[in-house]
């Protein structure tokens, strides 16, 4: 299991929000936590530490007064550690080989893959055309509906008819190098993973898989390696001492290695 940093950019700021809050209408999310440091102080420290595979989130629309800031911050933190971050928020086959050529390891895509509701397997095409499947994560972000995973889009605001299951993964795993998974329901509360989800991820075990989502200390990291099978890469956001919690990096990274 390893540590995947991140970089959760919103009007403009590095933040930590409650996932469930975020909302394009007036730009609005629960803040946990707003960084004083921006975006490429981040990366460089990411860097330091040799951390690889993290990810860099535009949380705003492209609609949004703030998209144009919030863009600039993730460039400069791909410019700061070039090949060593993802990016995702509004990434489609037009621009994927732009933040490829900005210096992103892959780019993170949901909302353009996943389109009315269903997988839109004509843009998974263009888009592995575009870059590769080798520089592709897919966003598997999810909220639990009827016992089952409920893939969201748009900023975790829309759900989708299709589910997280072995044989989705099945499915798209040609078209990706890893899949993000964010348990939307329990993300940005650092109370707690959600289990289930960890557990179904675990058995798949094709690709790299990296979860998020309610890490709050170090007994979620010994479940999420217990019922991941030892095969889930974890995200920490607001639990992480680098955003006002408690889980000190560095230990973090100790436990982890």
């Amino acid at each position: 299991m390893q540590f995947r940093p991140c970089i959760d950019i919103h009007n403009g700021k590095v933040k930590q929000i409650v996932g469930g809050s975020l909302c394009d209408s007036q730009n609005f999310a629960k803040e946990n936590f707003v960084a004083q440091a921006d975006a490429a102080f981040y990366a460089t420290l990411y860097q330091k530490w040799g951390l690889k595979g993290g990810h860099v989130i535009l949380l705003n629309g492209k609609e949004s007064p703030y998209y144009e800031i919030t863009r600039e911050q993730a460039l400069q933190a791909l410019a700061a550690y070039p090949g060593g971050l993802q990016v995702g928020g509004g990434v489609t086959a037009e621009n994927a080989a732009e933040y490829i050529g900005a210096g992103a390891s892959h780019v993170i895509v949901t909302s353009y893959v996943f389109r009315d509701g269903r997988i839109d397997y004509d843009h998974l095409e263009k888009l592995r055309e575009a870059v590769g499947a080798k520089h592709i994560v897919l966003d598997l972000s999810c909220r639990k509906k009827n016992n089952e995973y409920i893939i969201v889009t748009d900023r975790w605001q829309k759900e989708t008819e299709e589910k997280v299951c072995p044989e989705l993964m099945d499915r798209l795993a040609d078209f990706c190098d890893e899949f993000l998974v964010h348990a939307v329901d329990v993300e940005g509360k650092a109370d707690g993973i959600e289990i289930e989800l960890v557990k179904l991820l675990g058995r798949w075990g094709k690709r790299a898989v990296t979860y998020a989502g309610g890490v709050h200390d170090f007994d979620d990291l010994r479940k999420l390696r217990e019922y991941g099978q030892d095969r889930l890469n974890v995200t920490i956001g607001s639990a992480l001492d680098l955003f006002g919690g408690t889980m000190k990096f560095e230990e973090v990274l100790k436990y982890l290695s």
